[in-house]
């Protein structure tokens, strides 16, 4: 059987990502890593820290010391450190996000990146420019923060987030052909804010999830 480690850095995901491997995968065996106090040092120093790295690359090969057969990384904020890992630890790391940005730059030009932290952003925005080199495609990127939505969903203000999230997506909405969300906690928003803008939006989760299965040559 076919092994799975996710690792987060925080516990947003946990439960809402087991639940779409249950659907999608469920010939694998789900095992989580989860470590909040790494977007919190992300959050307070605006940036990934030298710890955070650390940490992380050590949390990869515990995960292949626990028999794992691949890395499933949850956390945008952190992507370029699992880019890297896949040249330092013993077992594929694979980016919740990179399915998303694949598919965002093969349908637009005009790509919204909406995130709730500002630590999202760079490291998203990178990853598209980067996709869309390797598809060969031209892409213009529009950031939209939706600052505070992050800290008033930590709180269990889930109203107050997705009304912040909302109001950066209409903000640059004229500006975008298609949104994309760029942390997995937000897929929620995904089907309002297509609805509220009328563009296409993409969320990681489900099309992650998607892309594993497929680089595991599971169909």
């Amino acid at each position: 059987m076919i092994k799975v480690v996710c690792v987060h850095t925080a516990m947003a995901l946990v439960e809402p990502m087991t639940k779409i491997f249950k659907e999608l995968m469920p010939e694998v065996k789900l095992n989580h890593i989860a470590d909040d106090s790494l977007i919190q040092e992300v959050i307070a120093n605006n940036a990934v820290t030298p710890a955070v790295r650390r940490r992380l690359l050590s949390y990869y090969n515990a995960a292949a010391d626990a028999g794992a057969d691949v890395v499933f990384n949850t956390c945008s904020s952190v992507g370029d450190i699992a880019d890297y890992g896949n040249g330092y630890a013993r077992i594929p790391i694979f980016r919740i996000d990179q399915p998303m940005a694949a598919q965002a730059v093969a349908s637009a030009e005009r790509i919204g990146v909406i995130s709730t932290l500002p630590t999202t952003l760079a490291p998203t925005c990178r990853l598209l420019r980067n996709e869309a080199k390797k598809a060969g495609r031209d892409v213009v990127l529009v950031e939209g923060l939706a600052d505070g939505a992050f800290a008033a969903g930590q709180s269990g203000d889930g109203e107050t987030h997705d009304r912040l999230i909302a109001e950066a997506a209409q903000k640059i909405a004229d500006q975008v052909d298609l949104f994309v969300l760029a942390q997995g906690s937000m897929a929620r928003m995904e089907q309002r804010l297509s609805e509220l803008t009328g563009k296409p939006v993409l969320s990681s989760p489900v099309l992650g999830v998607k892309g594993l299965r497929k680089f595991l040559k599971l169909d």
